[in-house]
């Protein structure tokens, strides 16, 4: 009994554990930024994703799940210029979460980060289809635009936890070297691609191709979110053949009946790529995404 109380004593006497760091809890719209955000914030951070990499990230269904995970975060990060207006609004309402406001350093609009392409110089309407005017919001395709984008989130991670600043800007150093490291191994891969021209179905290929200096000669939609008409169809055969366009690139969410049709008709070659982190198993984070989408290129247009 003497041996017991004094083994009880022992364990009150002993000092409590320190609490584990809370981690900073991050949601973002989509899979690239996840996966950027993850690279920067490794263990310290807890993140998850709303749309998944093989959805059209325009459209998604505005979840109750969704709201919960807001509703709990210290920062949301999302790609802005207009890409999750249809949808990431009523979610943030529904939320109610006063560290996800616009002015709040958990408030992460990454498009102010990044360099932007097609950004509107005269007023828009609907009559030109999905434009938007503040530029292509595909931007996270261009590497020089992945290296913005975590260094953007080490600063707003640092922001809220400063006591892991370092931490954080270790991990986008990280980040960038191996994004260079990979850069020098596909090296070979821009070289069989540039210059190539190639048709694509939406404009989210700008990026990717400014990169990798493909020639985009035609889009499969004649606007941005507008389905191709017969007429349409015929100038692109024409396109493919005076230009010698030898693949039709699209996203998996599109119907890929047209772009099979002007195939058959153009000699070119369809090629379904991801555009976002785990759109296909090969691509299971930010770098993989790349090269699987610059190796499918290369062995379409050697």
């Amino acid at each position: 009994m003497r041996r017991l109380l004094s083994a009880l004593l022992a364990l009150v006497l002993l000092p409590a554990a320190a609490p584990a760091a809370a981690q900073l809890k991050v949601v973002t719209t989509t899979t690239d930024l996840y996966a950027i955000a993850r690279a920067v914030g490794g263990d310290l951070i807890r993140a998850v994703h709303i749309s998944e990499g093989f959805q059209d990230p325009h459209f998604v269904e505005a979840k109750p799940s969704f709201i919960l995970q807001l509703r709990d975060a210290d920062v949301l990060a999302f790609v802005g210029l207009e890409l999750e207006a249809g949808w990431l609004p009523v979610l943030l309402q529904g939320a109610r979460n006063r560290r996800l406001q616009p002015g709040q350093p958990g408030y992460l609009d990454v498009s102010r980060a990044v360099r932007v392409l097609d950004a509107a110089r005269d007023p828009v309407d609907r009559s030109q289809g999905d434009v938007h005017p503040a530029g292509n919001p595909h931007y996270w395709l261009h590497p020089d635009n992945a290296r913005r984008i975590a260094r953007r989130f080490a600063t707003t991670f640092a922001t809220l936890d400063a006591r892991n600043a370092a931490a954080y800007t270790a991990g986008a150093d990280r980040f960038e070297r191996e994004l260079a490291e990979q850069e020098r191994a596909w090296a070979p891969l821009l070289a069989a691609i540039r210059g190539k021209p190639v048709i694509a179905w939406h404009t989210s290929w700008r990026y990717l191709a400014d990169y990798a200096g493909l020639d985009i000669v035609g889009f499969m939609e004649p606007k941005p979110g507008v389905p191709p008409s017969p007429t349409h169809l015929a100038g692109l055969v024409a396109t493919a053949k005076r230009t010698g366009a030898r693949a039709i690139i699209m996203e998996p969410f599109y119907d890929r009946k047209l772009a099979d049709f002007l195939a058959a008709r153009s000699g070119a070659r369809v090629l379904v790529l991801p555009p976002s982190v785990g759109g296909v198993k090969a691509a299971a984070d930010y770098l993989q995404l790349l090269r699987y989408n610059l190796d499918q290129l290369a062995a379409a247009l050697r």
